[in-house]
């Protein structure tokens, strides 16, 4: 599977642009679910908490999400043919603070993650998780998309109350939070 895309214009083609912090102010207003990539491209496993996991497609059932060039994880990412995508609830918070603390071993405490049997990384105990193959990857600005197919899944808790990132904090969105029409 290949995302086939036209040519996009050159952002200096463009006679303004809105400014990182302006854009970054915009998109703190907007939550994202939170979600744990795990990924061994053979030097070891890394790991990386990321809000911009989107679902693409149920038939092929594709996924995306993006990583910054700058992330610890970025060299692995880039190269790793399979991805674990830990997709997090409210009480997977431990997890999520993990994979985005920077500069620490991510793995150190062997008792909360294993290997599957085809060899990722893959963190114990979280609501779910889906083991995809990439099927793409696409360079945008400072980061890369990556695109991909969902092989297999583990759902531990359907029920469980969401874990979001708003506005530079956590938050857990649950029945309390629910607005009706």
């Amino acid at each position: 599977m290949t995302l086939h895309a036209s040519a996009p214009a050159s952002p200096r083609a463009f006679a303004a642009s809105l400014a990182p912090d302006d854009y970054k102010a915009l998109f703190r207003g907007h939550p994202g679910g939170v979600a744990v990539i795990t990924a061994d491209a053979g030097d070891g496993p890394v790991a990386l908490t990321a809000t911009s996991v989107s679902s693409v497609s149920a038939d092929p059932p594709l996924l995306v999400f993006s990583i910054s060039a700058l992330s610890s994880a970025a060299s692995v990412l880039s190269r790793a043919e399979t991805v674990v995508v830990h997709l997090l609830d409210a009480h997977d918070l431990t997890v999520a603070q993990l994979g985005a603390t920077s500069g620490i071993d991510r793995f150190a405490e062997t008792h909360r993650w294993s290997r599957l049997v085809t060899g990722e990384p893959v963190y114990r105990d979280v609501r779910a998780w889906v083991r995809c193959v990439v099927v793409d990857r696409m360079d945008a600005g400072g980061s890369t998309i990556i695109a991909a197919h969902a092989l297999q899944s583990h759902v531990a808790r359907d029920d469980s109350e969401a874990l979001v990132y708003h506005n530079r904090t956590w938050h857990r969105l649950g029945e309390h939070s629910r607005v009706d029409p």
